[in-house]
């Protein structure tokens, strides 16, 4: 992938690269790749799937269900960004070269047309000088409810007020919470400092401006320090609401460890963007949402709180 943001070029020639990256994901792979058709309507795309060495039959069931698919072993459990990264390699080594991408989960089952409507959104002209650098539709579970999937940058009074009186409640209001929950926000183009990362599209300038994704992220905030990253290069994030997809989502609300992982990514993200007072508080306040779900019996709270309160706890945050 070029290094260099090259201002001339309006856009990209070549296909989109619809990129996956899988781990153990046997199950959930053929009903996704049956629905790449009817979400891809209208696009010349190429598909390349980047496993991170996976343990069941997800090999299989790509060699045999897409034969014609770019598949990238990594050899490793390396991580999120690492698969998108080794996609992306992949992708750049086409002789047309791709026009945009798309980050997809395994989970994903997108509607008709849906990645169209997503890539027509891109590069868009925002006030400010900004463009549309990555567009995202509405996400929604399998039973139709609608998921919140804007979202704000952390800040210390965001934290506090999710820990005070809930993300959900305090969604509405801007100081008070990361979430998004406006219902007005999801009926129209809203820009957002980022967003769930389970199906997003990226304009190629915006890919060769920001480079790789931060590998140090194994797993949660990856896809958030992206979007962060692609606003300080003047790319925004826009939700499109005529794009749709379904989510099915994965067990970090329920998982001990994977949500002790998340808090913690956060927490050191939080960092990596303000200095040590502020994270200092930062880190107190998530400490205190935790903390006080954790009294309330819930496991996965009882241990993120456990890991915040550990003095090296945010040294080195391994994957699972």
């Amino acid at each position: 992938m070029p290094s260099r943001h090259d201002p001339d070029r309006a856009r990209a020639t070549g296909p989109v690269a619809v990129l996956v990256v899988t781990w153990n994901s046997a199950r959930v792979l053929p009903e996704f790749l049956a629905s790449l058709p009817q979400g891809m309507a209208g696009l010349d795309w190429r598909l390349v799937v980047a496993d991170n060495d996976s343990a069941d039959d997800t090999v299989d069931v790509v060699r045999e269900l897409a034969p014609a698919a770019t598949l990238v072993q990594t050899g490793r459990n390396a991580g999120y960004a690492a698969g998108v990264n080794a996609a992306l390699r992949a992708a750049a080594g086409w002789q047309e070269g791709f026009r945009a991408a798309l980050v997809c989960n395994p989970d994903i089952r997108m509607r008709s047309g849906c990645a169209a409507l997503l890539v027509d959104a891109l590069d868009a002209p925002l006030s400010g000088g900004r463009r549309v650098g990555i567009s995202v539709p509405l996400l929604y579970e399998e039973d139709g409810t609608r998921q919140h999937s804007l979202r704000r940058e952390s800040r210390v009074t965001r934290a506090l007020g999710e820990a005070v009186i809930g993300n959900r409640r305090a969604g509405r209001f801007p100081r008070w919470s990361e979430l998004i929950t406006d219902p007005a926000a999801y009926r129209r183009a809203t820009v957002a400092d980022w967003a769930t990362g389970a199906l997003m599209a990226l304009s190629r300038d915006c890919l060769d401006a920001c480079g790789a994704w931060d590998e140090s992220f194994f797993l949660y905030s990856e896809e958030t320090e992206y979007c962060l990253r692609a606003g300080d290069h003047g790319f925004a994030t826009r939700l499109e609401p005529a794009a749709s997809a379904v989510h099915l989502g994965g067990d970090s609300q329920v998982s001990p460890r994977l949500w002790t992982l998340l808090t913690l990514n956060r927490v050191r993200l939080y960092g990596r963007r303000h200095g040590p007072a502020a994270t200092a508080a930062f880190r107190g306040a998530v400490l205190l949402r935790e903390t006080s779900r954790a009294a309330l019996g819930r496991p996965a709270n009882r241990a993120a709180a456990r890991a915040l309160a550990s003095p090296s706890a945010l040294r080195a945050v391994p994957g699972p």
